[in-house]
């Protein structure tokens, strides 16, 4: 018997059918190790040794694997096929070696296209070793996003305070995002006017003709600048007399394009079906890995990922097959068409995304896939069948139009097409296409060369011009096809860092950078620019392919980049906050300081009008203030202009009818607000998140300001639960103990029962060192350098990040579930430099007053075995 290794568990039922009882199928669930997150997995002084960790749950499967393989006959890994796959294979390889399972039994790679049996049998009875080409650019790839981002990040957190993270292809791609919303901030509106004519024929058929020319000057969009240039020629069309001058007929063929690849299937899903490129990937997925069909499970569509666009040769085959049986023998070309991959950095040697098999048609299918995957695969069905039809043929047809009024001269034309014979557009028609065809599809009636024609209306219409649009998911993953920039399995996984991070945000499917990625990129492109040039990382990017193409040594790759790198970053690390504050006041100067209505310097300080508006930086990350601080307290969030281009006073909501204090919404520092009064004494709560300022009206100011809220009696205690919106967000409180509600929503309406059941679920996890427990571990982050774990808790007094007696409390805002190793190191780091521990403070009082303290501590000699006390 021999033991096979698939990454997914769904593959497995049906592969270990395929291949019966001689064989045992596991699954390793995808990556089963990685570099730790802590310094030195990755030593360029040790020519680029690299530390591989396995987590928990994998090092049980491999434990499961490496006792069935210890009884097998030999081993076949079959994960996925392309260069992640062949590094899962890799990785499983070396750590059964380090259990010793292996001995000398056989291993053997084997990929599978598709999960059918007869691709699985196919693969089975041509194994290969693995590649170690392969291997090496994925240890490349994964050497240099780790050396960028371990020791990038760093410089960002203590020149950037805010910043989360920086990486060698997401910063590149969060650029281009960037540069797209400061190229839409520079763009300046024109007005201008297009002027068509309704003409009719002799033979009482209409058509529409747009200007062209006027006076023998070509007439470009623009040309046509006010309301009153557009009437002039509208007066002149009016008294016109109009002649057909040319009519030109030209028939054009349109190719169909090739079967899907991993970018233009998440393209087409986005704008055709509505998909996420997340949900594109994961309907997919499941796909690829099958379900059952008439009793017998079969994937339907080849491996999703993938930059290649060629068909196998029986795959071509059974496509022409499909279109005679479908469509007809008069859609099928005498030759099979052929196509090629366009990308110069192509580097997954599969084939484009299609059907595994073109018998099983959508309408057939739809009764075995739910509504998202029916129409996917509908997509995918179509788009390959359509690669092998003949083109459409369409005639084009051209009128070339005179209007003539005593001297004055105007040109106008007419085109219009007509589907002549509809080719691969039966199967499957681009949205682009689509989208033309609206335009410029207009059948035009029978119109003679030299024939008068009748004038019916002049139309005039007021147009502006728009600036480019924003980056939808599809069009940012087209980008970063077209700069070469990631590859066809991290486009999704990029993006969503990108969200993670909060450095952009998605909203009616399209991109918006946040401040916080503004800044991040103004900061790489003043102090780190080479390594956000587009050709750079695409430079980088093809050096991984000739890695993998057995044509450049990965060593050499890194050490060439790590010796630049490097010196770049010890360059950095010497800059003074007020340089990186300078660089992006210049640099970001439209978002930071827009230009006022009134025309005065948009740098004033609106509030003192003496002091310079300045980018500041503070834990919880830029925003503007005013140079004379403390005496003038301005500032303000960016984006925060009003209309005026002064910041934006109190809106106004209405007054607390218990109090009669006015109640208003504000802009401050960390963010809108509502008060409620004036002074030191006014009453404020900041906005919970997801709720916007356009969102709040007077009820819901109300019901801010009234929090926390009393639910009701604890039935044991008899001390009252309340509900409220605090620093780490809604919470209910009792005794001293909060329990965070999963939404603002919740404090408004929470009950007795569900509140006392919410203060339980907390307590069972773990009390805060004052009752005597240890606070239950949020989160495991991993190792510290020095040994023991990292791991963030909840104490007391909120959040912190703890190792060994060192407790560091997290700054405000920030959202325990999301930090970093990096992150906790350095706040461990600066709190142990205070001389910060576990020490409680009684005891720290014992040192101080003697006697009775004393002999307090020596009355506790568990003391040790405490909970640490947070850091307050």
């Amino acid at each position: 018997m021999d033991v096979v290794v698939v990454e997914s568990p769904n593959k497995v039922k049906s592969i270990n059918k395929y291949l019966g009882k001689n064989y045992k199928v596991l699954a390793s669930f995808g990556h089963i190790r990685d570099l730790p997150a802590k310094d030195g997995s990755v030593r360029p002084d040790d020519d680029f040794s690299m530390s591989w960790e396995v987590d928990a749950p994998s090092s049980k499967r491999m434990t499961d694997i490496a006792r069935a393989v210890k009884d097998a006959d030999g081993l076949i890994l079959a994960t996925d096929p392309d260069r992640e796959g062949e590094a899962i294979s890799w990785h499983v390889l070396e750590v059964l070696r380090q259990k010793r399972a292996l001995k000398d039994k056989p291993v053997k790679r084997v990929v599978f296209n598709s999960i059918t049996k007869k691709a699985v049998l196919d693969a089975m009875a041509a194994p290969r070793d693995i590649d170690p080409a392969l291997v090496d650019a994925y240890l490349a790839r994964r050497a240099l996003d780790y050396l960028v981002g371990f020791n990038l990040s760093p410089v960002l957190w203590r020149k950037l305070p805010g910043a989360r993270s920086a990486g060698r292809v997401q910063s590149v791609a969060l650029r281009f995002v960037c540069d797209r919303e400061a190229e839409i901030e520079r763009f300046i509106r024109e007005d201008y006017w297009l002027i068509a004519a309704i003409l009719g024929t002799p033979r009482s058929e209409t058509f529409e003709a747009r200007l062209t020319t006027l006076d023998g000057k070509k007439l470009e969009k623009l040309d046509i600048k006010s309301a009153e240039q557009a009437a002039g020629i509208k007066a002149m069309l009016d008294g016109a007399a109009f002649k057909a001058l040319s009519v030109e007929s030209k028939p054009t063929r349109r190719n169909p394009a090739p079967p899907f690849t991993t970018s233009t299937m998440q393209q087409a899903a986005s704008s055709r079906l509505g998909f996420s490129a997340q949900r594109t990937m994961q309907v997919a997925q499941r796909l690829y890995e099958g379900m059952e069909i008439g009793g017998e499970t079969a994937g339907l569509i080849t491996y999703m990922r993938t930059d290649g666009v060629q068909m196998a040769p029986e795959a071509i085959g059974a496509a022409r097959d499909a279109i005679a049986r479908e469509f007809g023998e008069k859609y099928l070309p005498e030759q099979p068409r052929q196509y090629t991959t366009k990308a110069k950095n192509a580097q997954e040697a599969h084939e484009a995304i299609r059907p595994t098999d073109f018998s099983r048609t959508p309408a057939e299918m739809r009764k075995f896939l739910d509504a998202d995957q029916a129409r996917l695969y509908d997509m995918i069905w179509k788009r390959a069948i359509a690669s092998q039809m003949l083109p459409a043929e369409i005639e084009r047809t051209t009128v070339e139009i005179e209007a003539r009024n005593g001297g004055q001269v105007a040109g106008l034309r007419a085109v219009g097409s007509v589907v002549r014979f509809d080719g691969f557009i039966a199967a499957y028609t681009d949205q682009k296409d689509e989208d033309a065809e609206d335009e410029d599809s207009r059948r035009l009636p029978q119109v003679i060369a030299g024939e008068t024609l009748a004038r019916d209306t002049i139309n005039v219409t007021a147009h502006t011009t728009e600036p480019p649009p924003r980056y939808s998911e599809a069009s940012f993953i087209k980008k970063m096809e077209e700069l070469g920039i990631g590859r066809p399995s991290t486009y999704v996984a990029t993006l969503k860092t990108l969200e993670d991070r909060e450095y952009v945000t998605i909203e009616n499917r399209k991109l918006i950078p946040q401040p916080k990625g503004r800044l991040v990129t103004a900061f790489m492109e003043s102090f780190f620019e080479h390594y956000v040039e587009y050709d750079f990382t695409a430079s980088l990017e093809e050096k991984l392919d000739e890695i993998s193409d057995g044509k450049l040594a990965y060593k050499d790759v890194l050490r060439d980049f790590w010796r630049d790198f490097s010196a770049a970053i010890a360059e950095i690390k010497d800059l003074r906050i007020s340089e990186v504050l300078d660089a992006l006041n210049e640099d970001l100067a439209p978002l930071l300081f827009p230009a006022r209505a009134d025309g005065s310097n948009p740098r004033t300080c609106p509030k003192c009008g003496t002091g310079t508006l300045s980018l500041r930086l503070g834990k919880s990350g830029g925003f503007i203030g005013c140079s004379n601080y403390p005496e003038c307290n301005y500032t303000r969030q960016f984006g925060a202009e009003g209309a005026d281009g002064h910041a934006e006073g109190p809106r106004e909501l209405g007054k607390d009818p218990y109090t009669g204090e006015e109640i208003t919404l504000r802009s401050g520092r960390f963010g809108p607000y509502l008060q409620r009064g004036e002074g030191k004494d006014a009453k404020r709560s900041s906005l919970p998140k997801g709720w916007t300022p356009d969102s709040i009206d007077h009820e819901k100011a109300l019901a801010l300001l009234a929090l926390p809220r009393d639910v009701g009696m604890h039935p044991e205690t008899g001390k009252m639960i309340s509900a409220g919106l605090g620093r780490y967000g809604p919470f209910v409180l009792h005794d001293g103990t909060y329990a965070n509600v999963e939404s603002i929503e919740d404090v408004f309406t929470i009950g007795l029962n569900r509140a006392v059941s919410v203060i339980a679920e907390k307590l069972a996890k773990g009390r805060g060192a004052r009752n005597g427990g240890t606070p239950a571990a949020l989160k495991e982050l991993g190792d510290h350098p020095d040994g023991g774990k990292v791991t963030v808790r909840d104490g007391r007094y909120g959040p912190y990040v703890n190792h060994e007696k060192v407790n560091a409390t997290l700054p405000k805002g920030t959202d325990p579930m999301s930090v970093t190793l990096e992150e906790a190191l350095e706040l461990i780091a600066e709190r142990a430099a205070k001389g910060g521990g576990k020490k409680p403070a009684r005891k720290a009082k014992a040192a101080k007053s003697g006697g009775a303290a004393k002999k307090t501590a020596a009355r506790k000699p568990a003391a040790k075995k405490s909970a640490p006390k947070q850091e307050a």
